[in-house]
């Protein structure tokens, strides 16, 4: 579906030959699998400025700020199914430097892992509006990985009672 094993196999492929990551990937790439079947688009544009790094867009959220006194952020990346969609999202207050390009939906999910200053992937599933989107958060794709490493390593210990 949507050449997501080609996609899993590239990643391997130019993982660091290393003897761990090769591995590694093949391990969480039925999490992203799984993801990336939700997902409507097999790749997405984002947005990267000259440096190559994915532009992030800090959303506040106000809905208990006049209880806690603070408002809450959330550091997110837009990822377009179409380049001209880009220009929707005029709250970007994206630099004319800055360029949207594409990347595979797996490829997306794996960098995830690893940004640290991400928070989630807001993924525009409609071309021509921002109505229709479905958000992936770090923390979450983290944690079904933890889980999935988990699974592995329990199904490889050998049972106590075998002689």
């Amino acid at each position: 579906m949507k050449n997501l094993e080609a996609q899993i196999q590239l990643l391997i492929d130019n993982a660091p030959q290393d003897g761990v990551t090769p591995q590694l990937v093949a391990n969480i790439a039925p999490v992203l699998r799984a993801i990336a079947q939700n997902l409507q688009h097999s790749q997405y544009y984002i947005l990267q400025n000259l440096q190559e790094r994915w532009v992030l867009t800090t959303l506040k959220h106000k809905a208990n700020a006049a209880l806690k006194g603070t408002t809450e952020e959330k550091r997110v990346v837009y990822a377009f199914p179409r380049l001209q969609d880009v220009s929707l999202v005029s709250s970007i207050g994206v630099s004319p430097q800055a360029v949207a390009k594409p990347m595979p939906v797996i490829h997306i999910l794996f960098q995830l892992v690893a940004l640290e200053p991400v928070d989630s992937i807001v993924f525009f599933e409609t071309p021509g509006t921002t109505s229709n989107a479905m958000e992936v958060e770090r923390t979450d794709l983290q944690k079904m990985i933890e889980q999935k490493q988990q699974e592995h390593i329990l199904s490889k210990q050998v049972p106590p009672d075998i002689a």
